[in-house]
């Protein structure tokens, strides 16, 4: 017999779990109250007391407090509430404004705040508590996995329902009929089909033993549709969910798999960046701009700039411009032949050119135009991603981010004859633990190596002897081992 889900009182439907909404209202009418005391009790100006709020929320906000969790603890929470009531004291003390004289001290307000918090968050932990037991408020969720941990994990959950979870089907490889009397419903490969019928809206993964290589691709399909994926951590990988302050059910440590950072207002941010250094880039360069293609012209005749199709994010495709070094004997090869960088049609401009990567400017336009982004994986032709995706471990999940004009891989000297397996790693550890400031660093980077002589910013690459990496480039004339011959018919 399937197990029942906690059901939700007679006419009651259940609702999404409202702890992130509930805790912001909790803590606005709070610290509205908070600061209602401060300014009339406390003697202190509105502009005072607004800034000592704004910096403790600020915190409280990029803490993560105001996310959904299993185990809800103010305790737990009491650190990073203390450090946002100093925060927000500190912004206060180097204000332009004073508390008036015989009013309440910078600690004092400091203390009438953390009180208000801490009360909120009391209350606000047992009502969302309360809300899970009963089932007024339950999460649908799919649990897939392999042993005795898939097993202890279902059980818990079921057992414990003020974790707000409804476990709605299992996913186990082998299994029929039921596990654990909850519906067996495929295996992993399954996962993005199975969620989104049952409109599931967390994934947990207990797997015991080494994960299958088409897992990631499953799950990464979930989060890209809002599945929250939880994964219970290996023996090696515990230390590091602890460190960051994992979840749990009923003392099983659970990992919040994130997905990319890189959406929303950090993907506006980003993009902002993008336009602001482009758009100086420009106009800074725009004489060496004028004096590259001069030469390119000079040297090799009409069309100083070369098209070529390549792929960009989630697999458009779009058209990169860049100077012409030299030029293929056809169109099959531009597309297919990956670059040499002794070929005896490098003339001298084009060899200097393509040394000090002053052939990758045009893609400037690139960047401004919104095909690219200043800092990314590489972008690669069609034919080489369709090999290279049915080879290599993971390599199609680089296109979930906006390709670059520059790189962690390159940065980390994986260019020229380098292997592409560690290649694809680096690209999608970037997207994976990407942040605004990483940008700047890999921008940095880059920026001083082209000035010390090495355009991606970092020791010589080594050459690779695996046979994964890409054939024929050069590690020094060539950035990123990709070819930059303009067909004939595509002269400009």
């Amino acid at each position: 017999m399937s197990r029942a889900p906690h059901r939700p009182p007679a006419g009651r439907p259940p609702l999404p779990a409202p702890a992130p909404l509930l805790l912001v209202l909790l803590d606005g009418y709070v610290l509205a109250a908070a600061a209602a005391i401060v300014v009339s009790a406390g003697r202190w100006s509105v502009p005072l007391t607004a800034a000592l709020l704004l910096g403790a929320l600020v915190y409280l906000l990029s803490a993560g407090l105001y996310t959904s969790r299993l185990t809800l603890s103010v305790l737990d929470d009491l650190p990073k509430i203390l450090l946002a009531v100093a925060l927000g004291t500190a912004l206060a003390a180097v204000s332009p404004w004073e508390p008036a004289d015989g009013g309440l001290s910078y600690l004092a307000a400091a203390g009438v705040v953390l009180a208000g918090v801490v009360l909120s968050r009391t209350v606000g932990y047992a009502v969302v508590r309360w809300a899970r037991r009963t089932g007024r408020a339950r999460h649908r969720a799919v649990v897939v996995g392999t042993g005795p941990l898939l097993e202890r994990l279902v059980d818990t959950l079921h057992d414990h329902p003020e974790c707000g979870l409804d476990v709605v089907g299992v996913l186990r490889p082998g299994g029929t009929g039921e596990v654990l009397g909850y519906r067996h419903l495929g295996d992993h490969r399954d996962l993005p089909q199975v969620t989104a019928g049952l409109r599931a809206t967390e994934v947990l993964v207990a797997w015991e033993g080494e994960e299958p290589d088409d897992l990631t691709p499953a799950l990464r399909a979930c989060q890209r549709r809002g599945v929250t994926v939880f994964c219970v951590p290996g023996l090696h990988d515990l230390a590091a969910v602890r460190g960051r302050g994992g979840d749990q059910a009923w003392g099983i440590p659970l990992a919040r798999c994130t997905s990319s950072r890189m959406r929303g207002v950090a993907l506006a941010s980003k993009r902002a960046l993008d336009i602001t250094l482009s758009g100086a880039a420009l106009l800074l360069v725009w004489p060496v701009l004028a004096a590259v293609a001069v030469a390119v012209r000079l040297e090799g005749g009409p069309g100083v700039l070369f098209r070529q199709e390549r792929v960009g994010q989630d697999g458009e495709l779009f058209t990169i411009v860049k100077f012409r070094s030299l030029r293929p004997v056809d169109d099959n090869e531009q597309a297919t032949t990956w670059a040499i960088g002794g070929d005896s049609r490098l003339g001298p401009v084009g060899r200097f050119i393509r040394r000090t990567s002053l052939d990758e400017l045009p893609q400037l336009f690139n960047v401004l135009l919104g095909h690219m982004s200043l800092v990314g994986p590489r972008p690669e032709r069609p034919h080489f991603v369709d090999h290279f995706s049915e080879s290599i471990p993971r390599y199609d999940e680089r296109h979930r981010a906006p390709v670059g004009l520059t790189g962690w891989a390159q940065v980390n000297g994986l260019r020229g004859d380098t292997s592409i397996v560690d290649r694809a790693r680096f690209d999608n550890d970037y997207i994976d633990d990407w942040s605004l400031w990483l940008d700047v660093k890999i921008l940095l980077r880059t920026t001083t190596g082209f000035i010390g002589g090495d355009p991606a910013g970092a020791a010589p690459a080594r050459r690779a002897a695996e046979p994964d990496t890409a054939p024929g480039a050069d590690p020094v004339l060539d950035l990123t081992a990709e070819p930059d011959a303009e067909p004939a018919g595509a002269r400009r």
